[in-house]
This record gives C-alpha cells, structure tokens and sequence, in this order.
C-alpha cells in the first residue's frame, strides 16, 4: 500500500475520480496567480500571498491528478513528494509558508522573509513545470 492510500486508509485523503474540468481550472488558476505575482513593483507580501495561492493551487492539481483529494491545505503540500516526487526539503518550505499564510489570514501577522519568497517563487514555478508535465506524459 502506499502512502497516499495510507492517508486515504486513515481519512486524510479522500479517493476520487479525476476531473480534467477541474485540474484544467486548478492550472489556469495556478499559473494567474504565479503570473500575478512576478508583476514588477508589489509588495512582497502580496507576491508571497499571490505565490503562496499558486503554489497551492498546483499542489491541489497534482494531488488530483492521482485521484484523491483533500480538505486540509497542509497535506496537499505534505502529499508533492508522493504525487509528483518533490524532495522533502522543498514541501518543507512550502509547509513554512503555509504557516506563515495561516499568521496573516488568522492572526493579522505577515512579515515575509525575501529569501523565503525567493525560495517559493522557485518552488512554485518547478510545480507549474512538474504539473505540465504530467499531462505531456500522461503520468
């Protein structure tokens, strides 16, 4: 059994049949909001926001790719180095930014790190370049 079938095992994914309709809007959400945020002259918290939500939405993508979905926005980052065989280093930092997304959202609270966003706009553009490659292999 793998792990995603583990956490499906343990009610932290769910399994359901991929929608081409929805990974299609999944990518096309993701690549706005990465486009959005290389836009010259925003602040770095709205680029770390923007980057952020990308990230996310290309996670959410790969995840359903594979057939499964999650209500927890921590897993689908946590699930990259089963879906589409990220190291574990860089779901890590994009785990980081998600708690610093949740500091903002919750507690009012951003204090974006320039190296952080450096490292996420990286990591979110190897996602967007990982998801499109899933559908030219057909993965």
């Amino acid at each position: 059994m793998n792990a995603l079938e583990n956490l499906v095992k343990v009610r932290k994914l769910k399994i359901e049949s991929f929608n081409e309709k929805e990974f299609a809007g999944l990518l096309r959400l993701g690549e706005s909001r990465l486009k959005d945020a290389l836009t010259p002259g925003l602040s770095e918290d709205s680029q770390f926001l923007l980057a952020y939500g990308a990230a996310h939405s290309f996670a959410l993508a790969a995840l359903r790719w594979r057939g499964y979905r999650s209500e927890n926005r921590y897993l689908v980052f946590q699930c990259l180095q089963h879906t589409l065989g990220l190291e574990r280093s860089k779901w890590r930092v994009l785990d980081k930014c998600h708690n610093a997304r949740n500091l903002a959202e919750y507690e009012g609270y951003l204090d974006v790190d320039r190296l952080l966003l450096d490292e996420l706009l990286s990591i979110t553009k190897e996602l967007q370049k990982q998801v499109k490659e899933l559908i030219s292999s057909g993965q």
